[in-house]
């Protein structure tokens, strides 16, 4: 009697307190604050770039570890009015498609060109920014025009439309390519008189020409393509970045971008 009595009481008070707290499911109030939480919450999305290309993607290390330049500041414009926030992920840029079709990042943007090629496996936004080509090399070297390569070992980045570009002019001159994950590597190897030029982005060689007064270089015809974001194939996020992108084109903003850290 005494155990019937004891599951008795012990039954009565569970009922007790499920009574006093309710037994409702209905979330919490807004008192709480959750639901405002909610509110604000955003989805992060994963962008992958080679933080090597200034100024469109590097770590300026004497203002900490952040990647920053053109396409970091696009990126983390078109998100913010999209509702996004964004996440970078520094990769070798050889690496940067196999790693948007793995789905280790939802979009990459790292001065890549839309070429036909790459959209054989990716899709892309709207152009943003077109390139030219320079071919890079020691002031003494001697290499004026793109014949004066005959002979010569070219260095370029690994996946780049310039290794492309290189590639195409070995058909025409009778020079070798040889290519490095990073373009300081590729700088290096023609500093070290293991590379005897190298063909990289302009914009981006003219930096390396700034701060190295034994370079020189000249540029050649314009890159195929434009620097665009590329998604994965079928991609809900190609649509909607895509729109607020160009909304930036037409408004001058990409353009503002562009020009404040060409000049920095």
């Amino acid at each position: 009697m005494k155990k019937i009595f004891s599951y008795f009481f012990v039954s009565i008070l569970v009922i007790g307190l499920l009574a006093a707290c309710g037994t409702s499911e209905e979330p919490a109030s807004e008192g709480s604050g959750s639901a405002d939480d909610q509110k604000t919450e955003k989805k992060v999305l994963t962008m992958g770039t080679s933080a090597d290309y200034a100024p469109f993607e590097f770590i300026d290390t004497a203002k900490g570890d952040d990647i920053i330049g053109i396409d970091p500041e696009i990126a983390k414009a078109v998100a913010e009015k999209l509702g996004y926030e964004v996440k970078i992920n520094d990769m070798d840029f050889g690496g940067l498609i196999q790693a948007l079709q793995s789905g280790q990042v939802d979009f990459v943007m790292s001065a890549m060109s839309a070429t036909d090629d790459r959209r054989k496996s990716v899709d892309f936004s709207e152009i943003y920014y077109t390139s030219k080509h320079m071919i890079v090399s020691k002031k003494d070297s001697g290499i004026k025009k793109v014949e004066d390569l005959s002979g010569k070992k070219v260095g370029v980045q690994l996946g780049s439309i310039q290794e492309e570009k290189a590639n195409e002019l070995a058909e025409e001159v009778d020079m070798t390519v040889e290519n490095r994950n990073r373009i300081p590597e590729v700088i290096q190897e023609i500093k070290a008189g293991r590379f005897d030029a190298a063909i990289i982005e302009d914009t981006v060689a003219a930096g390396y020409l700034e701060n190295n007064e034994d370079l020189d270089g000249f540029t050649i015809e314009d890159a195929d393509g434009g620097y665009a974001a590329a998604f994965p194939k079928d991609s809900e996020l190609t649509e909607e970045f895509n729109k607020a992108l160009k909304e930036m084109i037409d408004s001058g903003e990409i353009d503002a971008i562009i020009k404040k850290w060409f000049e920095e």
